[in-house]
């Protein structure tokens, strides 16, 4: 498995364009993430053109944040479309359990075999069929809570699974490993969550491995929620702060040390 170093030297090689279905709260934030990281964003989301440009792109990555039956329609022609022509993609399943569109959605576009799935503890939970305290968007699980239900889901699925939270969790069903790092002022700042599942499609247009690509995202991740925290007083200047450290983390500094076997 390439370590993070290698994975990002070789996402910001590539710098891939990425097919982002968001919801309307994340796209301004999600799309300079991915522009700062070192990748491009594009958002296309009606079902007119999802299908079509998702076999032109290299990464998709869906999210369910603010539903509506067409925009559901545009997700699952993107993800038809990718899993047709092996292009990688990655499902954010933003409070799955919360309403029966989103679980309707959610189990659609299971079926359509992600190449990753990135979601919060209670998410997790929930796609695993098992009892979460979610509350709206919000995780009310902890990120250890939800290891053993991401080890199922990820071998029922074949997928990568990454639970994300205060130390991150990754498994492809087998092998796992955990994630240190970034800040509690990360989940005060609206579509952090979201554009981290991006990026984990930018790696994963890149490194061929998904599991090796997952890791690599969430530690570019981590790496520059720290960097970023070291400098501000809050999250207003967190945001800011953050997308200038995404652009200045590299393979030296990213950290492959805060990669531990779980």
């Amino acid at each position: 498995m390439s370590s993070p170093s290698q994975s990002l030297a070789a996402m910001r090689a590539a710098a891939p364009l990425v097919h982002c279905i968001t919801n309307y709260v994340a796209m301004n934030f999600q799309a300079n993430v991915l522009l700062a990281a070192g990748a491009a964003p594009a958002m296309v989301h009606d079902p007119e053109e999802s299908g079509e440009f998702a076999a032109i792109a290299p990464a998709v990555s869906v999210n369910i944040g603010t539903l509506s039956p067409r925009w559901v329609e545009g997700m699952l022609e993107a993800a038809t479309v990718a899993r047709k022509t092996n292009t990688p993609w990655v499902l954010d399943p933003v409070a799955c359990f919360a309403t029966e569109l989103r679980r309707e959605a959610t189990v659609k576009l299971m079926k359509l075999g992600p190449s990753i799935l990135r979601g919060n503890a209670s998410e997790i939970l929930a796609i695993a069929r098992q009892d979460s305290a979610g509350s709206g968007v919000d995780a009310g699980d902890t990120v250890a809570a939800a290891e053993q239900a991401a080890r199922k889901v990820a071998r029922d699925a074949h997928c990568i699974v990454a639970v994300t939270g205060e130390i991150d969790f990754v498994t492809d069903g087998q092998k796992a490993v955990r994630i240190s790092g970034g800040s509690p002022l990360m989940p005060q700042v609206t579509a952090t969550g979201c554009s981290l599942s991006a990026l984990c499609a930018a790696y994963a247009a890149a490194v061929e491995d998904r599991f090796a690509a997952t890791v690599g995202a969430l530690s570019h991740f981590a790496a520059a929620g720290e960097a970023a925290a070291a400098k501000v007083e809050g999250p207003g200047g967190f945001a800011s702060a953050f997308l200038d450290a995404l652009a200045a983390v590299t393979p030296e500094t990213i950290g492959d040390d805060r990669v531990t076997p779980a």
